[in-house]
Protein backbone atom coordinates (compact mmCIF):
# COMPACT_ATOMS: atom_id res chain seq x y z
CA UNK A 1 0.00 0.00 0.00
CA UNK A 2 2.83 2.50 0.89
CA UNK A 3 4.17 1.65 -2.56
CA UNK A 4 1.24 3.15 -4.09
CA UNK A 5 0.70 6.10 -2.41
CA UNK A 6 4.57 6.36 -3.19
CA UNK A 7 4.26 6.62 -6.97
CA UNK A 8 1.04 8.36 -6.85
CA UNK A 9 3.38 12.08 -6.92
CA UNK A 10 5.28 11.00 -9.59
CA UNK A 11 2.28 10.17 -11.43
CA UNK A 12 1.13 13.70 -10.54
CA UNK A 13 4.39 15.23 -11.91
CA UNK A 14 4.38 13.24 -15.06
CA UNK A 15 0.69 14.33 -15.72
CA UNK A 16 1.35 17.67 -15.19
CA UNK A 17 4.71 18.20 -17.64
CA UNK A 18 2.71 16.34 -20.13
CA UNK A 19 -0.24 18.77 -20.24
CA UNK A 20 1.86 21.80 -19.80
CA UNK A 21 4.03 20.42 -23.06
CA UNK A 22 0.44 19.88 -25.17
CA UNK A 23 -0.41 23.61 -24.30
CA UNK A 24 1.78 25.24 -26.35
CA UNK A 25 1.16 28.54 -28.22
CA UNK A 26 0.13 27.37 -31.85
CA UNK A 27 1.93 30.09 -33.85
CA UNK A 28 5.13 27.56 -32.25
CA UNK A 29 4.04 24.80 -33.85
CA UNK A 30 3.66 26.80 -36.95
CA UNK A 31 7.64 26.11 -37.49
CA UNK A 32 9.21 29.65 -37.57
CA UNK A 33 6.42 31.99 -37.15
CA UNK A 34 6.96 32.43 -33.66
CA UNK A 35 9.21 34.65 -33.51
CA UNK A 36 8.09 37.20 -36.10
CA UNK A 37 5.38 39.86 -35.58
CA UNK A 38 2.38 39.12 -38.32
CA UNK A 39 -0.22 41.42 -39.75
CA UNK A 40 -3.02 39.99 -41.53
CA UNK A 41 -4.81 43.00 -43.46
CA UNK A 42 -7.38 42.48 -45.30
CA UNK A 43 -10.50 44.20 -47.27
CA UNK A 44 -13.56 42.49 -47.75
CA UNK A 45 -16.95 43.59 -49.16
CA UNK A 46 -19.24 40.41 -49.06
CA UNK A 47 -17.41 38.96 -45.61
CA UNK A 48 -15.92 36.19 -47.60
CA UNK A 49 -12.27 37.34 -46.84
CA UNK A 50 -12.83 38.20 -43.99
CA UNK A 51 -13.82 34.71 -43.40
CA UNK A 52 -10.47 33.57 -44.12
CA UNK A 53 -8.61 36.63 -42.77
CA UNK A 54 -9.51 35.74 -39.40
CA UNK A 55 -8.89 32.16 -39.65
CA UNK A 56 -5.43 33.13 -40.39
CA UNK A 57 -5.08 35.27 -37.90
CA UNK A 58 -6.35 32.99 -35.14
CA UNK A 59 -4.04 29.98 -36.38
CA UNK A 60 -1.22 32.66 -36.22
CA UNK A 61 -1.69 34.94 -33.63
CA UNK A 62 -1.61 37.84 -35.72
CA UNK A 63 -2.94 41.39 -35.32
CA UNK A 64 -5.37 41.79 -37.21
CA UNK A 65 -6.75 45.14 -39.90
CA UNK A 66 -9.73 45.49 -41.81
CA UNK A 67 -8.71 48.02 -44.78
CA UNK A 68 -12.03 49.37 -45.05
CA UNK A 69 -13.09 52.09 -47.69
CA UNK A 70 -14.21 56.07 -46.82
CA UNK A 71 -17.41 56.03 -49.18
CA UNK A 72 -18.95 52.64 -48.43
CA UNK A 73 -19.74 50.18 -51.58
CA UNK A 74 -23.29 49.65 -52.29
CA UNK A 75 -25.27 46.52 -50.99
CA UNK A 76 -26.29 45.27 -54.11
CA UNK A 77 -23.75 42.89 -56.28
CA UNK A 78 -24.56 44.16 -59.35
CA UNK A 79 -23.89 47.75 -58.41
CA UNK A 80 -20.83 46.99 -56.58
CA UNK A 81 -19.19 45.24 -59.40
CA UNK A 82 -19.53 48.50 -62.17
CA UNK A 83 -17.97 50.40 -60.00
CA UNK A 84 -15.38 48.05 -59.27
CA UNK A 85 -14.66 47.71 -62.80
CA UNK A 86 -15.02 51.77 -63.26
CA UNK A 87 -12.50 52.26 -60.38
CA UNK A 88 -9.89 49.51 -61.90
CA UNK A 89 -9.99 50.18 -65.37
CA UNK A 90 -9.23 53.68 -64.68
CA UNK A 91 -6.51 53.38 -62.13
CA UNK A 92 -8.96 55.68 -59.46
CA UNK A 93 -7.71 55.39 -56.04
CA UNK A 94 -9.86 54.75 -53.68
CA UNK A 95 -9.59 56.81 -49.99
CA UNK A 96 -9.32 54.32 -47.19
CA UNK A 97 -9.85 54.58 -43.39
CA UNK A 98 -7.68 53.96 -40.30
CA UNK A 99 -4.02 53.43 -41.13
CA UNK A 100 -1.62 50.34 -38.94
CA UNK A 101 2.44 50.44 -38.71
CA UNK A 102 3.47 48.30 -40.76
CA UNK A 103 6.86 49.01 -40.03
CA UNK A 104 6.04 47.07 -36.73
CA UNK A 105 5.65 43.81 -38.34
CA UNK A 106 8.30 41.09 -40.46
CA UNK A 107 5.25 39.67 -42.29
CA UNK A 108 2.12 40.73 -43.11
CA UNK A 109 -0.27 38.76 -44.90
CA UNK A 110 -2.78 40.62 -47.49
CA UNK A 111 -5.86 39.32 -47.78
CA UNK A 112 -8.47 40.37 -51.01
CA UNK A 113 -11.35 39.76 -53.02
CA UNK A 114 -10.70 39.40 -57.02
CA UNK A 115 -12.24 42.24 -58.50
CA UNK A 116 -12.31 42.36 -62.22
CA UNK A 117 -8.46 39.79 -62.46
CA UNK A 118 -7.42 41.46 -59.83
CA UNK A 119 -6.94 43.06 -56.20
CA UNK A 120 -9.79 45.47 -54.48
CA UNK A 121 -9.02 49.25 -55.35
CA UNK A 122 -8.87 49.22 -51.25
CA UNK A 123 -6.12 46.83 -50.88
CA UNK A 124 -4.01 48.40 -53.96
CA UNK A 125 -4.52 52.06 -52.18
CA UNK A 126 -3.13 50.81 -49.08
CA UNK A 127 -0.10 49.23 -50.56
CA UNK A 128 0.74 52.49 -51.98
CA UNK A 129 0.27 54.34 -48.89
CA UNK A 130 2.50 51.90 -46.73
CA UNK A 131 6.22 51.43 -46.48
CA UNK A 132 7.19 47.79 -47.36
CA UNK A 133 10.54 47.77 -47.33
CA UNK A 134 12.31 44.36 -46.20
CA UNK A 135 9.24 42.85 -45.23
CA UNK A 136 7.65 39.69 -45.87
CA UNK A 137 4.98 39.40 -48.00
CA UNK A 138 2.00 36.58 -47.99
CA UNK A 139 -1.48 36.76 -50.28
CA UNK A 140 -5.05 35.36 -49.63
CA UNK A 141 -7.20 35.64 -52.24
CA UNK A 142 -11.47 34.95 -52.01
CA UNK A 143 -12.96 34.57 -55.44
CA UNK A 144 -16.51 33.67 -56.85
CA UNK A 145 -14.79 31.22 -59.88
CA UNK A 146 -12.51 32.82 -61.40
CA UNK A 147 -9.28 32.21 -59.29
CA UNK A 148 -6.48 33.72 -58.39
CA UNK A 149 -5.05 35.15 -61.57
CA UNK A 150 -2.00 36.81 -60.72
CA UNK A 151 -3.26 38.94 -57.75
CA UNK A 152 -0.08 38.10 -55.78
CA UNK A 153 2.18 38.99 -57.97
CA UNK A 154 0.39 42.62 -58.27
CA UNK A 155 0.51 42.73 -54.71
CA UNK A 156 4.10 42.32 -54.20
CA UNK A 157 5.23 45.13 -57.22
CA UNK A 158 2.90 47.48 -55.35
CA UNK A 159 4.51 46.25 -51.42
CA UNK A 160 7.94 47.33 -53.35
CA UNK A 161 11.04 45.60 -51.59
CA UNK A 162 8.99 43.38 -50.07
CA UNK A 163 9.34 39.52 -50.47
CA UNK A 164 6.96 37.18 -51.51
CA UNK A 165 7.38 34.05 -48.97
CA UNK A 166 4.65 31.39 -49.76
CA UNK A 167 2.68 30.60 -53.07
CA UNK A 168 -1.10 32.36 -52.34
CA UNK A 169 -3.91 31.08 -50.75
CA UNK A 170 -6.55 31.13 -53.32
CA UNK A 171 -10.35 30.15 -52.10
CA UNK A 172 -13.40 30.16 -53.54
CA UNK A 173 -16.00 32.21 -51.87
CA UNK A 174 -15.71 30.98 -47.97
CA UNK A 175 -14.27 27.97 -48.70
CA UNK A 176 -15.35 24.20 -48.77
CA UNK A 177 -14.91 20.85 -46.74
CA UNK A 178 -11.25 21.07 -46.64
CA UNK A 179 -10.46 24.68 -46.40
CA UNK A 180 -9.15 24.30 -42.62
CA UNK A 181 -6.85 22.26 -43.23
CA UNK A 182 -5.74 23.89 -46.55
CA UNK A 183 -5.19 27.28 -44.30
CA UNK A 184 -3.40 24.81 -42.10
CA UNK A 185 -0.86 23.69 -45.00
CA UNK A 186 -0.59 27.35 -46.50
CA UNK A 187 0.27 28.85 -42.78
CA UNK A 188 3.18 25.93 -42.26
CA UNK A 189 4.62 27.15 -45.75
CA UNK A 190 5.08 30.83 -44.24
CA UNK A 191 7.80 29.78 -42.34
Amino acid sequence: MRKIFAVIPLIIICLVFLTACSNSNPVQNKGGLMDKKILVAYFSWSGNTEYIAKQIQAKTGADLFKIDVETPYPKDYSTVTQIAKKQIQGGEKVAIKGSVDTSAYDLIILGTPAWWYTMAPAVKTFLEDNNFEGKEIATFVTHGGGGGYKIAQEMNQYAKGSKLVAKPLVIYSRGESNTDKEIDNWVKSLK
